[in-house]
């Protein structure tokens, strides 16, 4: 099946700003076809979607995070990333990178962000 695997996160203060990564590998089908997405899960809640991005370049975000974070592709590299700037703690999370459902591929581990001053 499908692998994914995010890269990018760490530890940053409040304003600051990190590139996600997510790297797609194994079989897959038709993936300029295929709506893709970030997801976040905070402590103590569920995996919430974050930003989508059609398989033209159409993009829509969460209100917690528009104007702030940026999503985009490339789907010759089978990639697909999320620019955020200005984070505060509340984006404190561990984000996965997906399909925009239904039919999702298998979840990643994921990569840590941590805002915290």
């Amino acid at each position: 099946q499908v692998q994914l695997v995010e890269s990018g996160g760490g530890l940053v203060q409040p304003g600051g700003s990190l590139r996600l990564s997510c790297a797609a590998s194994g079989r897959m089908f038709s993936i300029r076809e295929v709506a893709l997405a970030w997801y976040r899960q905070a402590p103590g809640k569920q995996r919430e979607l974050v930003a989508t991005i059609s398989s033209v370049g159409s993009t829509n975000y969460a209100d917690f995070v528009k104007g702030r974070f940026s999503i985009f592709r490339d789907n010759a590299k089978k990639m697909v990333y999320l620019r955020m700037n200005d984070l505060q703690p509340e984006d404190t999370a561990i984000y996965y990178c997906n399909k925009d459902g239904p039919f999702l591929y298998s979840w990643g581990q994921g990569t840590q962000v941590t805002v915290s001053s």
